[in-house]
């Protein structure tokens, strides 16, 4: 994959200096094994002499460097976009829709949707994790006590959005929003995430309970202020809810269930790449807005 060398925002600047140097990079990359359409996928396209949109030779139809891409047909500029990406990439606890909008250069709308397209782009890879795994529970929601008296929960339900998480040691991690956290749906999500070869550590949380049948697991009792016992331990997973609730708290202040997901894929997408160089970093994020297609506002808000 193309990337550059940058280690800091001037230096991502000067080389991204103007619209055509963004352009030409992304047309790097999206085009690296060739051009070909955006509609229909055929190889025989050819280039208006003004560079800004092509023609496809079989279905006749016409289509930019932004056509089928989570750019779509976007009025915003490349620059503008890359410097989202990169701000996305590299601030670990996210970055709000009003702070890329005045660093970008547009409005609060507009940036809004600019990061949720950027977050749509940074789903989670599907390979299965395996060597030793950490698995723990996360739920977002507001407190009870912060709500208006007329507004709270007295059923004694819990309410707040549940979030599993498995995480690799030394490795990736995975998250994923659910409906609730009952035994089914953690096996479920155990058995689609973790290979069978795998040593599996969680605390004392009855759900993980028949895991193991199928996998060596140890577990750790909080209740009784157990944290750590030789291998057994959930203390990475733990730091990787600890840096996500920093961005929700700080960054974010709140996440609707509806987008929660892609606030989490976000999360998980910057911690995956953690030891990566920026300049690598970014050329994937990019690789992969121009391989997803297009989310539309309307799909986005519906």
């Amino acid at each position: 994959m193309i990337f550059t060398q940058f280690k800091s925002l001037p230096q991502f600047l000067d080389h991204f200096k103007d619209e055509q140097t963004c352009k030409d990079y992304f047309e790097s990359i999206r085009y690296k094994d060739g051009l070909f359409c955006a509609h229909c996928g055929n190889e025989k396209v050819h280039r208006f002499k003004n560079g800004k949109r092509f023609r496809c030779y079989s279905c006749k139809k016409d289509f930019t460097l932004k056509t089928g891409t989570i750019f779509g047909e976007s009025r915003v500029s490349f620059r503008q976009w890359f410097i989202a990406i990169y701000l996305l990439t590299t601030c670990k606890k996210g970055i709000s829709s009003v702070e890329l909008a005045e660093k970008v250069g547009v409005t609060q709308k507009t940036a809004w949707f600019m990061d949720h397209r950027l977050r749509e782009a940074m789903k989670q890879d599907t390979e299965k994790l395996s060597g030793e795994i950490e698995a723990d529970e996360k739920y977002v929601g507001g407190r009870e006590k912060n709500k208006h008296y007329n507004k709270r929960n007295r059923t004694g339900k819990r309410l707040k959005t549940p979030i599993v998480g498995f995480l690799q040691r030394k490795g990736s991690v995975r998250a994923h929003v659910v409906q609730d956290v009952s035994l089914w749906t953690i096996e479920e999500l155990v058995y689609r995430n973790i290979n069978r070869d795998t040593m599996l550590f969680t605390d004392e949380f009855s759900s993980y309970n028949r895991l193991k049948e199928r996998y060596a697991h140890e577990t750790v009792n909080h209740s009784r202020g157990e944290y750590k016992r030789g291998l057994a331990h959930t203390n990475s997973i733990e730091s990787f809810w600890a840096l996500f609730q920093r961005g929700y708290m700080g960054t974010y202040h709140q996440m609707s269930k509806k987008h929660l997901q892609r606030y989490v894929d976000e999360f998980c997408y910057r911690f995956n790449r953690r030891d990566r160089d920026v300049g690598e970093v970014f050329a994937d994020a990019v690789h992969k807005v121009s391989v997803n297609g297009t989310l539309r506002y309307k799909v986005l808000i519906a």
